[in-house]
């Protein structure tokens, strides 16, 4: 959005704020806004169910909206569909929330911040469908722009002029968060739209999203070769638990603490040759045909072609785990089969974006795909989807802060991309950490779940820095089981890591970071 359209928008708030009763939710839908519709404006006391148990001091994660607000619901430009939620107790602070995977609903993810008297919003990014299918980008390249990064735009500043217009004054701070895609958008937001917001929070991000569509179709091609036999996966459940066990058994002591994750991934020494060939093609519980071998290899080191490597495969991590290898990578997904007729999500993501993003054409075979022409088919992919700019002066310039972090057993984004992502924003500015620090999470799935502690309140985290200059160092991760917290560690600004120093392993004084 151009300045211009930008002094205009917040203007027409600015003047029609005057014409309302203070806090007059219904009167809401007169507000005049350019080229946006106020379609409803609705009193709600807050949504009834039991809230989450939680230990004092650990932030929900709570979708729903349980304070009193008045929630705001249209459309910008031709279907750009928003929704705002404001408070009765207002903070004076504006959130953003995120869209996981191809969006499509407002299902956003910081509509929790509503209960903490933030004013939130969120978008569907022009399209309206299931977030793991792509049909809607067919032959429409307003539908890719939105959903690449200008919806998420033009959304915050919708937002912010209709909470000017409803509490008579600006919101004083504004924060982003989102994980997954919503965490490309975070990105996004602040390499194209430094000025948007004054601190953001990206979680295991598919900023180079490019290059995650490669990852995803590459392993596709490996595991499930043959699309017609896709309940027959190369990687079998019991290759899995072979992996594992064996990662676990020759590295999870390393840390000094046997937990069922690897405190760096990166540490530990296995290969996959120390695991026997199986004599023949038959499959078996303690080895490895070739084909499989070939498989797992291809998840580890990830995509590559003549050129060199693509995009870096995953770290060890989750390989038996449902929420991680199981639904992610090599099924089967029960869900998705019966959906969709799909085995994971790396499947249903790599075959849509391929079909609808990178060509438009339905009838794309992802077996037959010959990746050495990957960088050209998917060179237009950086003008709209990509977020992989690692120069961040305007948002340095513009005060913003800005807080990334990944779960090192994240089975559908792999971290070693955030990793990649930090350092060349180090190597371009050395003091980045003034503005950009990164947290890696031992044990954590894709943006929560995983054996290790998943819980951070990253946004009491932000606004201690943004509005008292309180940067972060060591942040407090915990893991919550039926309500109570059961283990808790500290966790490091990257590159150091948290390392055992004695005593109880459950207790975050029992670490302290070092550098590797």
């Amino acid at each position: 959005m151009t300045s211009t359209i930008k002094i205009a928008l917040l203007a027409a708030g600015s003047m029609s704020a005057g014409t309302l009763s203070a806090l007059d939710c219904a009167a809401l839908t007169d507000l005049k806004l350019p080229d946006i519709r106020v379609q409803e404006a609705v009193a709600s006391q807050g949504e009834e169910g039991q809230s989450e148990n939680l230990p004092e001091g650990v932030s929900s994660r709570s979708p729903r909206a349980t304070v009193p607000h008045c929630k705001v619901s249209g459309v910008i430009g031709s279907e750009i569909r928003f929704e705002v939620l404001l408070p009765d107790d207002w903070n004076g602070k504006f959130l953003m929330g995120g869209g996981g995977g191809f969006v499509g609903s407002l299902g956003y993810q910081g509509r929790f911040s509503v209960n903490r008297g933030y004013a939130t919003a969120a978008t569907d990014t022009g399209h309206q469908g299931d977030g793991i299918r792509a049909e809607w980008a067919h032959g429409q390249p307003e539908r890719r722009i939105n959903y690449g990064y200008l919806a998420v735009h033009r959304t915050t500043e919708a937002a912010k002029a209709i909470v000017r217009a409803y509490y008579g004054e600006p919101a004083e701070r504004a924060y982003f968060m989102g994980c997954s895609n919503g965490g490309r958008q975070a990105m996004m937001s602040a390499q194209r739209f430094p000025d948007d917001f004054d601190g953001i929070v990206a979680g295991a991000p598919a900023h180079d999203f490019s290059g995650v569509l490669a990852a995803f179709a590459y392993n596709m091609q490996r595991i499930f070769p043959d699309p017609g036999a896709l309940t027959e996966p190369v990687i079998t459940p019991q290759n899995r638990r072979l992996l594992e066990s064996e990662i676990l058994r020759r590295c999870d002591a390393g840390d000094g603490v046997e937990d069922g994750f690897l405190n760096d991934p990166r540490d530990c020494d296995f290969k996959l040759s120390d695991l026997p060939i199986c004599a023949g093609e038959a499959p078996s519980d303690n080895c490895l045909t070739i084909r499989q071998r070939e498989a797992i290899a291809a998840v580890y080191s990830g995509p590559r072609n003549a050129d060199g490597q693509i995009y870096p495969g995953f770290p060890f991590g989750g390989e038996s785990a449902p929420g991680a290898w199981e639904g992610w990578i090599t099924g089967p997904s029960r869900r998705l089969m019966t959906a969709y007729g799909e085995p994971s999500s790396q499947f249903g993501f790599s075959t849509q974006g391929f079909k609808y993003l990178i060509f438009q054409d339905p009838e794309f075979d992802y077996s037959t795909y010959d990746f050495d022409a990957y960088g050209k088919d998917a060179a237009h992919l950086e003008g709209f989807l990509d977020a992989t700019d690692p120069d961040l002066t305007g948002f340095r310039q513009a005060g913003g802060k800005l807080l990334l972090w990944h779960g090192w057993s994240d089975a559908a984004l792999t971290a070693l991309g955030s990793i990649e992502y930090f350092e060349a924003a180090e190597a371009l500015d050395p003091n980045v950490r003034d503005y950009f620090r990164f947290y890696l999470m031992p044990g954590v799935f894709h943006c929560a779940g995983g054996p290790g502690p998943d819980r951070v309140d990253w946004l009491d985290a932000l606004e201690s820095w943004v509005e008292d200059g309180d940067a972060p160092d060591a942040l407090t991760a915990v893991k919550v089981t039926d309500g109570k917290i059961a283990k808790a560690r500290p966790l490091c600004v990257y590159p150091a890591r948290a390392e055992f120093t004695g005593g109880d392993p459950n207790l975050e004084t029992s670490y302290a970071c070092t550098p590797p």
